[in-house]
Formats: structure tokens, sequence, C-alpha cells
């Protein structure tokens, strides 16, 4: 589903209208993405969107047929369908006709493009919505002229404008033309939302059919004439480098084309990604491995408990937490902690790249096309401008493919500016799971004061974890709590090592939103109360979360029998704009643990696609469960331990629960929904496990160790 730019403009004629997207779609994000070897940062991260400049596009043609340029990734959440709704209910248009395409690269006509944060619809909804009724208004006004009447005597249906009195039409293609000559309304006017007709249903979606068929293109898939397939030879010891290697093993097999080293390591260029992997095999290769080669994690879990007991930054301060600790008529403690972990997408990293002289073609999954963009020409010398950059279907992303985890864009780049000739770079399952970007190790230290009866009253918070990118994915999922404590101090410092981290599905609120749920469960245990109540009794002044609380807990039958050795846990979480509570019903046998239900009551604002939206909502409490009962990147001696899903293992189909969706109606604007609801699972289940059991799980994942 690409489109060639000049096609787009060219092909069909009809209306073309621009529309503005927000300069909030860039990262909120102050470093900048770089790849080994290269110095100096890369721009795109600064760019902002010209005000008022149009930088997207729609076309409606003479064919009846309606294109819409979309300029985020698509990598399974369904942004291509949901924000063909979004133009199509305001536009009024024939759903059926709407052909949504990855837009070029292009940050003079599109801005910044870019997938993170869950904020595709979010950025979208106000201007794609802005852009249909404008055409619509457009196409109302070409048809009044044609006809003689006034615009407030005609009306829209399904892709005609209808003369109200004498019920004739005039179809959106054959006004097409004489509309793009009317004046774009500065103001137009949409639709209340009793009126949609597209938005909020739940319409198929439009890429199913084409990865049904195999007609859809991912990053595998691509195939260009004349290319070559490249693997890559990594240092097994986070910043180690080459110190020497000798190719001629790998230069004797059949099919491999050359032996050089980039920056990231040794590459083998083949006719094909097998012969390419297998020459990596037969290579010798002396690594420097520098002062990673140390790295243990033992050592790195000691390090995390001595940073928190150095001075932290203050992220958050409510009343005077020591001072309420002190006063308190109950004080608890406890320590939790969190390995690293990898992202694990089902598509390895992946890259194809033709470098020429004068100008670049690039065909990548990529969640940051402006600055994948931006990476190759900084590689390859040549202006943004004469880079042609297609944007694939993307096999998971998960944040793996974004703006700071580009060393695959790198690869190929380089890799065909040396060679001269299209170069295709394929990871292994084994490269990506040791050479990710990984997901933060954490510490965290709590106290917890209780009145004297029994309520929680004092919080204090003490993180330790790798700071990257911004200080925020130390303590997202802290700072945002809704709970109304008086007393409240939360402080966290940088526990950086070799390790490299980046952002992982939902920063921040994955690993503390488990912390946080855990520890107030504890209070209130502590404090002889019941779980569920001591959450609504501080969720007063938070109505969103107190509704999904109370929906989920009435949907799971909260208080009410369960079958023999069967316990329920709670834990919500807000993220991303969107709220949610989850209340996990688990089995705890003989030390095995089962979980069989999960109950998620959601409230995203505005729904566009609710049965995209409860996919989504499955998916994440998919892969956040995965990650809490099986997910730890563990390293010795500067390596990671892990190397495929024999070793880092993923949810198994039998041990998927029966999800249980309720998607809460709301006005309000839309939140995100793909990273929304993996943080609450871990402390529903852990929360469960200990109504079960009596047993804390403080420390993931969770495992027969921490069960018996």
């Amino acid at each position: 589903m690409s489109i060639d730019r000049r096609d787009f403009l060219q092909v069909g004629g009809g209306l073309l209208i621009g529309f503005v997207l927000p300069a909030g779609a860039q990262l909120p994000d102050e470093r900048e993405p770089t790849y080994p070897g290269l110095s100096g940062p890369f721009p795109a991260m600064a760019l902002k969107t010209p005000e008022g400049k149009p930088n997207a596009y729609i076309q409606i043609r003479t064919d009846e047929t309606i294109s819409l340029m979309i300029t985020r990734a698509e990598m399974g959440q369904g942004v291509l369908t949901s924000c063909s709704q979004l133009l199509a209910d305001e536009l009024d248009c024939d759903w059926t006709k709407v052909r949504p395409e990855f837009a070029p690269v292009d940050t003079p006509l599109y801005g910044y493009q870019g997938t993170v944060g869950s904020l595709s619809i979010r950025t979208t909804w106000g201007p794609l919505r802005s852009a249909g009724a404008a055409a619509r208004e457009m196409l109302v006004a070409a048809a009044a002229q044609k006809w003689g009447v006034d615009p407030s005597q005609c009306r829209t249906e399904n892709g005609f404008v209808i003369q109200t009195a004498s019920q004739i039409r005039l179809s959106y293609g054959s006004l097409a033309e004489t509309a793009s000559t009317l004046p774009v309304p500065a103001n137009p006017r949409v639709k209340d939302p009793k009126d949609y007709r597209i938005i909020g249903k739940p319409v198929k979606r439009l890429d199913t059919r084409e990865k049904i068929v195999g007609r859809a293109q991912f990053g595998m898939d691509v195939h260009v004439r004349g290319m070559l397939c490249a693997a890559v030879a990594r240092s097994p010891v986070f910043g180690g480098k080459v110190a020497s290697f000798n190719g001629s093993n790998a230069k004797a097999l059949p099919g491999v084309k050359e032996v050089l080293q980039i920056a990231t390591g040794v590459a083998v260029v083949a006719d094909d990604s097998w012969t390419a992997m297998q020459g990596c095999k037969a290579l010798e290769i002396e690594w420097d491995e520098g002062p990673g080669a140390t790295l243990d994690s033992a050592e790195i879990s000691k390090m995390f408990a001595a940073r928190t007991q150095e001075p932290g930054t203050v992220a958050r301060k409510i009343g005077d937490a020591k001072a309420g600790l002190a006063g308190a008529a109950k004080r608890i403690e406890a320590v939790y902690e969190v390995p690293f972990l990898a992202h694990a997408t089902m598509e390895p990293m992946n890259c194809t790249a033709h470098v020429r002289p004068d100008a670049c073609e690039v065909w990548a999954p990529t969640q940051s096309m402006t600055d994948s963009r931006d990476m190759v020409a900084k590689i390859t010398g040549l202006p943004p401008g004469k880079i042609d950059f297609h944007v694939t279907y993307l096999g998971g992303g998960f944040g793996r493919r974004g703006a700071f985890e580009l060393d695959f864009i790198g690869e190929a780049a380089e890799l065909s500016k040396r060679l001269g000739v299209p170069v295709k770079v394929i990871w292994s399952r084994e490269d990506d799971m040791q050479h990710d970007f990984y997901r933060p190790a954490s510490r965290v230290e709590f106290v917890g004061g209780l009145d004297a009866e029994g309520w929680p009253v004092a919080w204090s918070i003490k993180v330790a974890c790798p700071v990257f990118a911004f200080p925020g994915t130390a303590f997202a999922g802290l700072i945002d709590l809704q709970y109304n404590v008086p007393d409240f101090l939360l402080d966290y410092r940088d526990a950086n090592t070799a390790v490299p981290v980046s952002f992982w599905r939902a920063p921040g609120a994955n690993q503390n939103t488990f912390f946080a749920e855990s520890f107030l469960d504890e209070m209130a245990h502590a404090g002889g109360k019941d779980p569920l109540e001591v959450r609504r009794r501080l969720l007063t002044a938070s109505p969103r979360l107190l509704r999904v609380l109370n929906l989920a807990a009435d949907r799971a039958g909260w208080g009410k029998a369960l079958p023999e050795g069967r316990f329920r846990g709670v834990a919500v979480g807000n993220n991303v704009g969107s709220f949610n509570a989850q209340v996990a019903e688990v089995s705890v046998t003989k030390g095995t643990l089962r979980v069989h239900r999960v109950v998620c009551a959601f409230d995203c604002g505005q729904q566009v696609n609710p049965a995209i939206l409860r996919q989504q909502v499955q998916g994440g409490i998919a892969y956040g469960l995965g990650a809490a009962l099986k997910g730890a990147i563990t390293v010795q001696r500067g390596r990671v331990q892990q190397a495929n899903f024999n070793t880092y293992d993923v949810l198994r189909i039998d041990e998927m629960p029966e999800v249980e969706v309720h998607l809460v109606p709301s006005s309000e604007s839309p939140g995100g929904a793909g990273e929304a609801c993996v943080p609450a699972i871990a402390p529903a289940v852990t929360n469960a496990i200990f109504a079960a059991t009596s047993k804390r799980i403080r420390k993931l994942p969770i495992n027969s160790a921490n069960l018996t």
C-alpha cells in the first residue's frame, strides 16, 4: 500500500486538501538519535511544523475514490483503518471508496512523521475531522453553484451532495474538479457526535485482506532487483569493538560476495540471507570487549540498591512525607525490582537500501520515518530530498523501531553506500535478542504510613533506574498517581549501566504501575482493608479512574464467591491519556500459577473503532502478562544470556486467560490504546497471588521460586 508522490498529486485530478498535523506529534524528547561511527545529532527531533502550513493530504478523485496520506506507522494497531474512519465520517463519503496510503517521507510536505506514545489518533483526531469537514463544505458549495441554490439547501450522504427540495444528487467525483477551484474554509464545522455514522463503529479493518492474501509488504518482504543480503556480527559485549578479524573462511562460502567492517561490527554480504548468516558464523573476530566485560546482573542489582541510599532528584512532592510518616500510626516498607526486557518483535530488524551517487532509495519497517530518513542522509551525505523512503508494514514495534533504535537502518545505508548496490540487512532472532535497546531494569523502595483507622496517609518512593532520553521514563506511572494521599514524596536517581536501554511499550509506566499498585495492596492489607475499598476512597478526585475501577469490579464479581482454589486481584492504570482497571482471577497449585480470567474496564475517551480497541486491550494485556510471567534479560560478563524464544519465553496460546473487555462510552477527546493496558496486568495478577498464597511478589518475573 505505497504510492508514488507524483501519482498522488497528478493521477485522476479532483480535489486536493491539505491539513495541518500538530507539532505535538513529535517525540517529547531531548536526546538525538545516533548511529555508531558517526558524530553529531540528527536534526529531525527539533523540527517544528510551520504554523498553519498544510502538511498532509487527502484527494477526492474524479473516479470517486478518496486517497488519504497516512503519516503514521502501521504495526498492527489499526491506524490505517481508524484514521480513515475519522476522515470518512466528516466527509460523509462512501466508506468503501477510501484508499489509505503510507505517505512518502517528506518533512517539508508532511511535517514530522512517526508513531510513538500511542499518539496516532490523539494527534489526528482534530486535523483529520477538520479536513474532512472542509472538503465536504467545498463539495456542497460546488454543487450549490451548479444548481444555482444556496448551500444551506443541500446535504451530503454517502459520497453524494443532495438538493434537499428536489432530491437530485451529484457524486463527489463529479464535483471534485469544480470544488478544487473554491477556497478552503478556514473554520469548517465538524459534526456533532450524535451524527457520526462511522466513527465509533466496529467497521472491518482495511488491511486485513492485504495481510491474509500476502499483498501487504513488510520490511522482510522487500526484494529489489540486483539486491544482496547482509548479516552483521556484533560485539557480544556491550560497548565492545572489533580489534581484528579474519574473513577468509566466510569468503570461501559459495555465494558470499564481501566481508567488511562497518560501524556496528563485521558484515558478511551474500546472495541470500542464509548464506550471509552462515558467513557470520565462520568469521574469526578478536573483540576489544572494553569495560562492559565485567557487567553482571547481580552486580547491577547491588548498584541499584546502593544508588537508592544516595540523595535523589525530587519528581513530585505533596505535603511533608517525612513528617507524615513520623506521625503515622503504622509504618510499612517494601522493595520492588524488575529486570531488563527485550522487545521481541515478531519481525526481526531489517532494512533495504540502494545508495547511488546522486540519490538513495530505502525500504524499512520503522516507527520513526523522519528520523530514519535523516539518519540515511547523515550516512550517505545526500540531502534528505534526494532520499526516497518507503515505509512498509511493521511486524511489531513496541518502541524497538523508534527514533533512538535505528541501528538497522544505519547498517543498510552504510553497506549500500560502500558497495554501490542494493543491500538488505536482516537480523537473526539471536541478533535481535542480544543487541536490543532494552526496557530498563529498576528498583523502587517504598515507605508507607497509615492512620489509626488503617487508611494510607503518607507515601515515600525512591527510584533507581537508568535514565535515558528524558527523566520521565524513570518515574512515569508514579508521578501521575491519582491517589489522594496527603503526604507524598517521589524522588529518583540515575542508575545507568553499559546495557543500552530505550522505550519499551508504555515506557516507565509498565514497571512503575506494578510497583505502585502492588505496594498499595500491601498498605491495604496492613490496615485491614479491602484493596478495592482503599482504591475507591483514594480516587474520589479522579472520576474516570474510579468509574473503570467500579465497572471492572462489578463485572468481575468482586466480593462474590469464586470456585474453590481461585482468587482475585485488582489494579488500575492511567497512561497515554486513557484509564483502565483490571481484575485478575488466578489459582496457584503446588507452585504452579494459572491466570484464568482478566476483566478489564477501559476508558480512552471517544472511541473510533471499538473492535480495534478490544484487540488493542487484549493484545496489551497479553504482552504485559507474558513479561510479568516470563520476561527477563540477564547479563553475565557483559553478555546477554538469552538468545531466542527457548531462553526468552513469551506467553503461549494455552496460557492465555479469558480476557473480558468493557469499553466505557465517552465524549472526551481520544486517549491512546496500544500501550494503555500493558502496565496494570502484572499487579492485578501478583495481588491475586497474594490473596491465594499470602506471598508478596516483589520481583518479576513470577516463577516457581517466588510462588513456593
